[in-house]
């Protein structure tokens, strides 16, 4: 920690009471969607030797993330750690990664990020290296009885998603007997909404995504129609819960009128 950073931390640590305390925990999003973005940045910013140096800042902040949601008794996070997109990079930038996300899963169950938890993992997990699925897999098994949820997008891509609940419900549908020139008669809102990777979830009511960069980039497309975003100006790494609850009291205090 920075000199500068020791002399703010009690004035943050103020702020951050007294937004807790004038929290309307009654108007709290249920489900959170969180696209943690900025690593590689923060890498630069900082002058870290590498990228997974700022990899495992990042992850020790996402078990940070999980506590804080725990306080406030936010019953769902969707946490989208790893795009389809993102497998394009050079194997010097994903082996890395890899790793730090296997160590991750590895850990959780032994941390207070992995109590009273039910995680469950959605997104391409074939792609991924075996090593990694497996210790996936695992900490689905070792966290799955809690009664808080916490979502893992994983090899994610929300067209993808979409493509995948096409093709799950088509299938169904033809499985049924249903004939190909009635088909799109039994194609609509909610057929496919029970066919997107985490079905049994709620829609987000809010996405918060990291780094100053404010769009989407196909993170739960069709279930986040309606959510309020908040986009902040810093990197995964060096978000602070003082940002996480600024974005909580903005979200309180946003009118939401899905459409109307």
């Amino acid at each position: 920690m920075s000199l500068k950073q020791q002399v703010l931390r009690p004035v943050y640590h103020l702020y951050e009471e007294r937004l807790l305390s004038r929290l309307n925990r009654e108007a709290l999003p249920r489900h959170i969607g969180v696209i943690h973005d900025g690593h590689r940045r923060y890498a630069r910013a900082e002058g870290l030797p590498d990228y997974e140096a700022s990899y495992r800042v990042g992850m020790a902040k996402f078990e940070e993330f999980l506590a804080w949601t725990a306080e406030l008794e936010i019953d769902a996070v969707t946490c989208w750690l790893l795009s389809t997109e993102n497998l394009a990079r050079p194997n010097e930038e994903l082996v890395p990664y890899y790793k730090v996300l296997s160590d991750l899963f590895h850990r959780i169950p032994q941390t207070p990020a992995g109590q009273n938890v039910t995680v469950k993992f959605i997104g391409s997990l074939d792609l991924l290296p075996a090593d990694l699925v497996e210790a996936a897999k695992g900490l689905e098994g070792r966290c799955g009885n809690g009664s808080r949820r916490v979502t893992i997008a994983l090899a994610y891509g929300g067209r993808q998603e979409i493509v995948d609940a096409v093709k799950d419900l088509v299938t169904d549908l033809a499985d049924e007997g249903i004939s190909a020139s009635q088909i799109t008669d039994h194609i609509d809102r909610e057929a496919l909404s029970s066919r997107m990777y985490a079905s049994d979830l709620p829609d987000p009511d809010l996405v918060l995504r990291t780094s100053g960069e404010a769009r989407l980039s196909g993170f739960m497309l069709w279930q986040a129609a309606y959510a309020e975003y908040s986009f902040v100006d810093v990197y995964w790494p060096a978000f602070r819960r003082v940002d996480f609850l600024r974005a909580l009291r903005n979200y309180t205090l946003r009118e939401r009128r899905y459409g109307k």
